[in-house]
């Protein structure tokens, strides 16, 4: 299915039309940036990374009964998704404290909690992303009280589903950020990416950063922990 018109340009993925007017084709390219896009970087293949990471990560979802866009990958850098209507909604699962709610709370960066904390951000740029509730996001409009439980449940169950497919690689969920969209039937579905852009992992044994705060903070290899993480998926997960 080939790429048709360009309708959406974003920070490190392109959305084109296809002929199929429920469908799109996502182009996953090599910028990664952070902070709000003030740091920003072009890292040779970390597209390719990211691409088949997300197809195995939302098929690993697909398996465990959560609803996605992903339908299949076509290349190394594109996959075919159904087409959404973004819900300008973030969920953060964090199944240890660390980044920005670690440093909110006065806590050591990974600290250990005794449950998964679920936390809504409205996903405005120009508002930096704030922190929300349930009644600020029915009072935006973004979802009623009965969407949002059910966006929570998705989060939970992509949560488990996630935890159990990286440890069979070795590799510790730390936290991941989860978006959500409407198709043109009303279904709400996981969207976006699962990836080491919006997903915190660590090295089960050695506890070594593979996700984006390698950029963040400046450490070496960014690609290459990219490629570890994507080569460790692979052999869990055959698509």
């Amino acid at each position: 299915m080939a790429a048709g018109e360009l309708i959406y340009d974003g920070k490190e993925k392109k959305v084109y039309s296809t002929e199929d007017p429920d469908v799109v084709l996502i182009h996953y390219n090599d910028l990664v940036t952070a902070f709000g896009g003030i740091k920003r970087a072009v890292i040779k293949g970390k597209g390719v990374c990211n691409n088949n990471i997300s197809a195995v990560t939302f098929q690993a979802l697909h398996d465990a009964g959560v609803p996605n866009h992903f339908i299949r990958k076509v290349n190394d850098r594109d996959m075919l998704c159904r087409k959404i209507e973004i819900i300008p909604l973030q969920v953060i699962v964090r199944n240890r404290l660390a980044g920005t709610t670690a440093r909110l709370l006065g806590l050591a960066n990974g600290t250990r909690i005794p449950n998964t904390v679920y936390e809504l951000r409205y996903n405005c740029d120009a508002l930096s992303d704030p922190m929300i509730n349930e009644h600020h996001a029915v009072a935006l409009g973004l979802l009623t009280y009965e969407e949002i439980d059910y966006v929570l449940g998705l989060a939970r169950k992509a949560n488990a589903a996630l935890i159990e497919l990286f440890h069979k690689a070795g590799i510790e969920l730390i936290d991941f950020k989860m978006e959500v969209g409407r198709t043109s039937d009303g279904q709400i579905i996981v969207s976006d990416e699962i990836s080491p852009d919006n997903a915190r992992l660590w090295d089960e044994k050695t506890g070594a950063v593979l996700d984006k705060d390698r950029f963040r903070h400046d450490l070496s290899d960014v690609t290459a922990n990219y490629r570890e993480v994507q080569e460790r998926l692979n052999a869990v997960i055959k698509l």
